[in-house]
């Protein structure tokens, strides 16, 4: 007996995405932790899992491959634009102390925020909010790193004024031999940013939904509200916004390297991203899952170990 099972006139009947295969997405849970790394014919060749020990090295490994992929075009004479999110947050601190420590300053880096908190017209919180992303950033990225820093003008965040542009500058930058790097986490409905995988059925196919740049006010899955209560606004889910504004995959699929995050776990044993990491890594392309398309592209998904599983079940 399980959800599959007694799906059927239950209130979570037409709960989930309608896309969505529960069956597979079971299917893809059903592996354990030493076939976490068993590539799978739609994988990029550059695409590779890294294991962490725990939330610690996690953030420490990931925050040393940000710092390294801006010290390398620094070293190289490249300009870079980098997709940043806010969640996960525990490297920012580490990709700060290695530049630091290498005084490898950001003056060839071009930020941009892939998402905010919104009205459903795409007006958004205010900046200085505890909640925004801006704020966020801010406090965990721009602001420590001091004089390295990246400079103000080349700070793009997901408002009703920079937003559209997002494109256009990431083309310059591209055109220019300059190279994009997408940092990510993937939610629990397998979004990337605040794509959510109901916006699917927006678009007539799969090519027309990868043309996608952006949405104002992307109206937000049940599920991600309450991720978000649960990770940053103290469980508090009368605080979320239900709407967002979010970069979509005719940006994120356009990355030349990406660094992925899970570290969705929490004490004695709960975990909450074992699923959205098994899904990225097996469910295969398909724009109901928009994080099943992470592996397609080269880069590292940094993941604490007990995400790979075996997740069954165990009361807690």
């Amino acid at each position: 007996m399980d959800l599959l099972s007694t799906i059927k006139n239950s209130n979570m009947e037409h709960f989930y995405p309608a896309g969505w295969n529960l069956k597979k997405i079971d299917e893809c849970c059903s592996h354990g932790p030493e076939e976490v790394a068993v590539a799978q014919p739609f994988w990029n060749e550059g695409f590779r899992p890294v294991m962490c020990e725990n939330a610690d090295t996690f953030a420490m490994m990931m925050g040393h491959e940000i710092a390294l992929t801006i010290k390398e075009a620094k070293d190289h004479g490249e300009k870079l634009a980098l997709i940043f999110p806010v969640g996960p947050m525990g490297m920012y601190q580490w990709a700060v102390y290695f530049l630091k420590e290498w005084n490898v300053d950001c003056r060839h880096v071009t930020g941009f925020n892939m998402d905010e908190w919104s009205d459903e017209e795409g007006n958004t919180l205010d900046p200085k909010a505890k909640g925004s992303f801006q704020n966020a950033m801010m406090d965990a990225f721009y602001g420590p790193l001091g004089s390295l820093t990246v400079p103000e003008n080349q700070r793009n965040f997901a408002t009703k004024e920079f937003l559209p542009h997002y494109a256009e500058k990431i083309a310059e930058i591209k055109q220019a031999g300059g190279k994009l790097v997408t940092v990510y986490g993937i939610g629990r409905v397998f979004h990337i940013a605040f794509w959510e995988p109901h916006f699917a059925a927006d678009y007539k196919d799969e090519a027309e939904w990868k043309q996608q740049t952006h949405r104002f006010g992307a109206k937000l899955h049940p599920l991600t509200i309450e991720q978000n209560a649960l990770h940053s606004f103290k469980s508090r889910t009368t605080q979320v916004p239900a709407f967002a504004n979010t970069i979509g995959p005719g940006l994120f699929l356009q990355s030349d390297k990406m660094i992925g995050g899970c570290d969705g776990t929490y004490s004695r044993g709960l975990i909450w991203q074992g699923m959205s990491f098994w899904v990225a890594l097996r469910y295969g392309p398909d724009m109901w899952v928009p994080a099943s398309f992470v592996p397609t592209l080269p880069g590292k998904l940094f993941y604490i170990k007990e995400l790979g599983g075996p997740l069954e079940a165990e009361c807690n």
